[in-house]
């Protein structure tokens, strides 16, 4: 077993403590520490990673980076590789509040029409007693009580959690996304559960732009679009050649920008502060109650109607 120094010690109790940083917060602190960019030094910096990951490995765990399909900005973090369900959350959340997280999360991924996001009325109706009856097969299965407890007060109290903890994201039309650490997290259950991918980078593509072409199955990233477009002016469908026109998102997670990137290192935690989750909580609260929410359904019918089109094209 090689020895890690202190130096290693420190870049894996930053993620440890603070969640996953971002690329620019992350080579922030290991040029702190060590004196050397990663952008000039990127062999020292690989070998870092590498050393960490030997030891991590003895202990289930890994160092990872990806990259977030909402902003295109790459991240950092430690991630458990043990394939058991709940402890990708741990004990922190209660039996209820996980198979809410996996309901949520499975609608975003089983998506044809990589949205990204599930509207925030859909994801607050998800009846945890139907989870247990579908998964069963059985009219007559027990409902655990704490199923039938949980309310729609437990509902929002749960989501405002996840996004606090970056298992979720609230995006700027207060719809939810998959937050970075289940993106670094679940990246194997991305695979096993068919979740197709970006025809450019190979990662899960819940979040991504599809071909033009109705019957083709393939599709990318907006940053991948956005690098292949830029490289070649114009892009055609690695598939079936239709020409592709690239259009940035227009929805992407609400997080704290720049002004929290260098005070983040000497913070003990780079978690939103206990009144931005409340904030988000009155300001998606308002929303529900405004007229415009009645949308939400049309547009979740809307969503339906697509989903029959891409899932006659696209059987899986």
């Amino acid at each position: 077993m090689a020895v890690l120094s202190w130096k290693h010690h420190t870049l894996i109790q930053s993620l440890l403590e603070r969640g996953p940083l971002t690329e620019k917060e992350f080579h922030f602190i290991f040029t702190g520490i060590t004196g050397q960019n990663p952008g000039t030094h990127q062999g020292k910096f690989n070998d870092y990673l590498l050393k960490i990951n030997r030891e991590l490995s003895y202990v289930q765990l890994d160092l990872r980076a990806c990259r977030d399909p909402y902003d295109g900005r790459v991240y950092f973090g430690v991630v458990n590789n043990v394939s058991d369900d709940q402890s990708k959350l741990g004990t922190k959340y209660s039996v209820p509040q996980i198979a809410f997280f996996k309901a949520i999360v499975e609608a975003i991924a089983q998506d044809v029409t990589a949205e990204g996001t599930i509207c925030n009325l859909d994801a607050l109706n998800i009846k945890l007693e139907n989870l247990v009856l579908n998964s069963s097969g059985s009219q007559s299965q027990d409902v655990p009580a704490a199923f039938k407890n949980f309310t729609m007060s437990h509902k929002e109290k749960t989501l405002d959690q996840l996004v606090k903890d970056k298992w979720l994201c609230y995006t700027e039309d207060d719809n939810i996304g998959l937050g970075i650490r289940s993106i670094l997290d679940l990246r194997s259950w991305f695979h096993n559960a068919g979740v197709p991918s970006c025809q450019v980078c190979n990662e899960a593509g819940f979040k991504a732009k599809l071909c033009p072409n109705d019957g083709c199955a393939v599709r990318i990233h907006h940053y991948c679009l956005k690098k292949r477009f830029s490289q070649k002016g114009m892009l055609v469908c690695p598939s079936c050649d239709t020409q592709w026109q690239y259009q940035p998102p227009k929805a992407e997670p609400i997080e704290v920008e720049d002004e929290e990137t260098e005070p983040v290192q000497s913070q003990p935690s780079s978690n939103p502060g206990p009144s931005q989750p409340s904030l988000r909580s009155k300001r998606k609260r308002q929303r529900l109650d405004n007229v415009e929410t009645a949308g939400c359904s049309s547009q979740a019918s809307g969503a339906n109607r697509k989903r029959v089109t891409r899932s006659s094209a696209h059987p899986r």
